[in-house]
């Protein structure tokens, strides 16, 4: 498989966690202290990072730190935007749109020859 193929899939799989890490407990855990949705979502984090690091060195291998970090804003958005709709049920928005617009150029910009 491909390093830029990996390092997107891991960075899917990463973006799961870190989603939930920082999200999830908004709807689990509003009625507990903060420190406890803390370490819960350390707990969470921990499988994040178990993913993020080995996908930031393979990409490293192949694309740019610009690069890599304009691809994981674009999976955030990608792994967000159904999170919010979907769990959290949150409402539709143009300005998700917007956003991925923007992503869309920030990708262009750092991608180009």
């Amino acid at each position: 498989m491909p390093p830029t193929v990996q390092t997107i899939l891991l960075l899917t799989a990463s973006n799961l966690f870190m989603t939930f890490a920082w999200y999830g407990h908004l709807k689990h855990m509003e009625h507990r202290a903060w420190y406890l949705a803390a370490i819960v979502s350390w707990g969470i984090a921990l499988f994040e990072y178990l993913l993020q690091v080995p996908a930031n060195r393979i990409g490293f291998t192949v694309l740019s730190l610009a690069q890599l970090k304009i691809i994981q804003e674009v999976i955030t958005l990608a792994v967000f935007v159904p999170f919010a709709l979907l769990y959290m049920h949150q409402p539709l928005k143009l300005d998700f749109l917007w956003a991925a617009l923007c992503l869309v150029g920030a990708v262009y910009f750092i991608f180009r020859s």
